[in-house]
């Protein structure tokens, strides 16, 4: 295995490029050109700090199953907002599809995975790929960085009733929840050397004439990708993700507990019932017990005698092996 550090530099961030770990697999005499899956991971931590519970222990299961890994230690509050660590997690996609052939990575199945906000952050590349807020500042395509699939764990989606509150504050900041996407991009998202970059019109940062190929219906020439209803509706609204979900969503995997008292299991619930209905496959678990967090919910991320340790819900790691087995185009 090889094992290597890369830094990933996009607009915006206040305190350095983002870390990229990245576990490549040495192929095997047997089957020397086989294609691997590559899973990206992006720890939870309330978009405050990235949980090393939900990293390299993670990044540990899935080279077990076969699968290159990699691990996005993106930036987080209080210096860092959205989209930041969006663009960091567009940019690890593209990076690791970037040297697909070199790594012997199967470029349908680069699959971004995430843990509570993490999970969010994952699902939000999921639902904003083709989105040119996304990719254009990047300098980069909506296929450069589209996710082949999610991973999610106990992840924060909505920003409704069932929102974690502090996930969306750390985000958006305090005083961007409320604003409208237009004014937050205006007065927040900028392209470098630029003041500022409107989510409902085209300007220097997202050129005029860039539409956005298989983007959401209503979709106006030269935006950087929003509908003029998303563009005059809150902040908080736009990422709630069970309302950004399309037909161009990635396939699913979500797991979550019942008794989740932190992010309730509502988040997953939505969000599964809004890509089927847009027809995309999602495969979802609800374990009946255990609190947030659980990570691996084996000793490796539980403390002594903690209710972190739970049996039951270390399931959800082979049934994503058999999830992943089960989409492979290559023997």
């Amino acid at each position: 295995m090889r094992y290597q550090v890369e830094s990933i530099a996009v607009p915006g961030q206040k305190t350095g490029a983002a870390e990229l770990r990245e576990y490549i697999l040495d192929p095997v005499s047997v089957a020397p050109k086989r294609l691997r899956p590559a899973v990206i991971v992006c720890p939870g931590g309330g978009y405050a700090f990235c949980s090393d519970r939900e990293a390299e222990p993670v990044v540990m299961q899935f080279l077990a199953m076969g699968c290159h890994c990699f691990c996005l230690y993106y930036s987080v509050a209080p210096e860092n907002h959205f989209p930041v660590s969006l663009w960091e997690a567009a940019k690890a996609v593209a990076e690791v599809r970037s040297h697909s052939e070199e790594w012997l990575v199967d470029p349908d199945q680069i699959y971004i995975c995430g843990f509570s906000a993490g999970g969010h952050l994952a699902c939000s590349l999921g639902m904003f790929w083709n989105r040119e807020f996304v990719y254009e500042p990047l300098g980069l395509s909506a296929a450069d960085v589209k996710p082949g699939g999610m991973i999610l764990g106990y992840p924060v989606i909505s920003g409704g009733a069932f929102a974690h509150r502090g996930s969306f504050e750390n985000l958006l900041r305090k005083e961007g929840q409320k604003i409208t996407v237009d004014e937050y991009f205006r007065q927040y998202v900028s392209a470098p050397g630029e003041a500022g970059a409107s989510c409902g019109s085209g300007n220097e940062a997202f050129p005029q004439g860039n539409t956005v190929s298989g983007g959401p219906a209503g979709t106006a020439a030269g935006s950087p990708g929003c509908t003029e209803e998303e563009s005059r509706g809150t902040m908080v609204d736009f990422v709630s993700l069970e309302k950004r979900a399309s037909a161009d969503s990635p396939r699913a995997f979500v797991w979550h507990t019942y008794e989740d008292g932190s992010v309730p299991v509502e988040n997953s619930l939505m969000l599964a019932a809004a890509l089927r209905g847009c027809g995309v496959n999602v495969e979802l678990h609800i374990f009946p017990k255990g609190a947030h967090g659980l990570s691996l919910a084996n000793e490796e991320t539980s403390a002594p005698k903690s209710t972190q340790l739970m049996p039951a819900v270390q399931e959800w790691i082979p049934l994503v092996h058999t999830w992943i087995d089960g989409w492979k185009q290559t023997p």
